[in-house]
């Protein structure tokens, strides 16, 4: 096949582009790099060193034998999204391309209006784009589980039958997001939908849970294969953040009780998702979903687990909680279409030890401990 990973220097972007690409499809990716302008930004770094777009595609070829085409420019550019498409001829678009950190969005109101508009703009460019050139490419989008928030019933993949005074029907799963953030994603969802619903396109809808890892079977192939890994308050994961501060013999901060509960989701399982997604695509019209996670944990159950595995002696320290969230929830989720697919789940006890433990201690000098305190408060704009 023919897949464009949009959004692929990002840290999913990239090692699902490789491992599309070793499983013999045709890949081509996008981006605008504005990631690496977050760093600026916020003044930080990844963890690993990562390399230029131009570097890593000349060492998968040297290193793979195979090519990836690169297009360099924004999703909010109509004219460059409907050229891309045109020029590349997907099969498949696998669309990372968006703002992705619920802490960025709530800095402030710019923040706020650049992620949402980042967002939605660029999806909905997209899908006029493939709307208009070829109806039969299968979009696979990025969502994410925090699309949900954490209702106290059983969350289903995407949607809902229901019956109310004595009449039933199948819509999609209310959603209740916990940012500004996760709302784009949700207005993604149901633009896309609406897509799928009025012009026969054909989505998958990927609810991720917080993904983990940092090395894939291909990346480990080359340094300069290397996808980035986030440790700060704003772009770091919760699993990402213990890992560094147990490396650097701190206490593990958990927000509040640590009883907020956590889908999780190994870096190799979700670019194997992307590609069982891709091989197996959404019927004309289908909007489908997936919620895509392996195991659920509470972020204390997932700080005393990189306690407990660590060879060093770890705490585990309790802040003030700078989210607005309930401390204790229900927390049950359906996740069978990806397994009945053929996924085969890694767990996150083995890549604690087989793999970020030794990252996280060899990169550690780069480290900057500033950063791993939350710095943005979601009360703020209500407290001024």
């Amino acid at each position: 096949m023919r897949i464009l990973v949009l959004g692929g220097d990002g840290y999913l972007g990239w090692p699902t582009a490789l491992h599309l690409s070793e499983c013999g499809h045709e890949v081509g990716v996008a981006d605008n790099f504005v990631r690496r302008t977050y760093d600026h930004e916020l003044g930080v770094q990844s963890l690993v060193p990562i390399e230029p777009l131009s570097i890593r595609v000349r060492a998968w070829q040297e290193a793979s034998g195979k090519h990836v085409e690169t297009y360099v420019g924004d999703l909010t550019d109509a004219e460059f999204t409907y050229r891309m498409i045109r020029e590349f001829r997907p099969d498949a678009v696998v669309h990372f391309a968006e703002q992705r950190a619920a802490p960025y969005s709530m800095i402030d109101r710019a923040h706020a209006v650049y992620t949402q508009t980042n967002n939605v703009v660029g999806n909905l460019n997209l899908l006029y784009a493939i709307a208009e050139t070829n109806p039969d490419i299968h979009l696979i989008k990025l969502g994410t589980m925090g699309e949900y928030g954490y209702p106290n019933i059983d969350i289903e993949e995407g949607w809902l039958e229901i019956t109310h005074n004595g009449r039933t029907d199948r819509m999609l799963y209310p959603k209740r997001p916990g940012s500004f953030y996760h709302l784009s994603k949700v207005h993604d969802s149901h633009n896309i939908e609406f897509a799928c619903r009025i012009w026969g396109l054909r989505a998958t809808d990927l609810n991720q849970g917080i993904v983990y890892g940092q090395q894939t079977d291909e990346t480990i192939r080359d340094e300069r294969l290397a996808t980035r890994f986030d440790y700060d308050a704003v772009f770091g994961t919760v699993l990402n953040r213990f890992v560094i501060l147990a490396a650097l013999g701190q206490p593990l901060t958990v927000y509040g009780d640590g009883g907020q509960t956590r889908g999780l989701l190994d870096i190799r399982d979700t670019v194997e998702c992307i590609r069982i997604a891709a091989e197996n695509p959404a019927e004309r019209g289908e909007f489908r979903v997936f919620n895509q996670m392996t195991e659920t944990m509470s972020v204390l159950e997932i700080a005393k687990l990189v306690a407990d595995l660590h060879p060093n002696s770890v705490d585990v320290e309790h802040l003030v909680n700078p989210r607005v969230e309930a401390e204790s929830h229900y927390y049950k989720v359906t996740h069978t279409g990806l397994v009945e697919l053929g996924l085969q789940p890694h767990l996150l006890s083995d890549t604690l030890l087989t793999s970020l433990y030794g990252i996280a201690d060899k990169y550690k000098h780069r480290a900057d401990p500033a950063a791993l305190r939350p710095s943005v408060r979601w009360r703020a704009a209500a407290e001024h």
